[in-house]
């Protein structure tokens, strides 16, 4: 049963963008499927799913590839670690971290390889985003943010 229940999560997320667990019980229910948040959290542990950047900016639930994650959750930690504040202006994202954090935290933005980031610069404590459209950077902003002040 666990492995038939894994087996649909990993077949719905290669299919979906799924953006959270709840998001997550209710496809699988609509596959007949009926689970408890625990349940699926533990899924997510034991099958190693990641969040990722999708082509919209959202953060969606992905398969590890070679155990990739570890560096997923380093990112993470790097992220909730030194970003203090993130604000945008027109199709500009800018981040403060603590001082001294900016390189190694726009080192890792650059490994997202985000479709809607233009490039970027990081000084002491900023990192400057350039963003395709002033709506790509208001919703990278956003999210960004929410995802690790969480």
């Amino acid at each position: 049963m666990k492995q038939n229940r894994h087996s649909k999560i990993l077949e719905i997320i290669a299919q979906s963008d799924v953006e959270t667990q709840e998001q997550l019980i209710e496809l699988l229910k609509a596959s007949g499927v009926s689970v408890t948040q625990a349940t699926v959290s533990r899924d997510i542990k034991d099958l190693k799913l990641v969040k990722v950047a999708s082509k919209n900016g959202a953060y969606k639930y992905a398969q590890t590839v070679n155990d990739s994650a570890r560096p997923a959750a380093k990112f993470h930690n790097i992220m909730k670690e030194t970003v203090t504040t993130v604000d945008h202006a027109e199709n500009i994202v800018v981040i403060k971290t603590f001082p001294g954090m900016a390189g190694s935290a726009a080192a890792a933005i650059d490994s997202l390889h985000h479709p809607g980031i233009v490039g970027s610069i990081a000084g002491d404590d900023t990192i400057m985003l350039v963003m395709r459209t002033k709506e790509v950077a208001k919703v990278f902003a956003e999210e960004f943010y929410s995802y690790f002040k969480r």
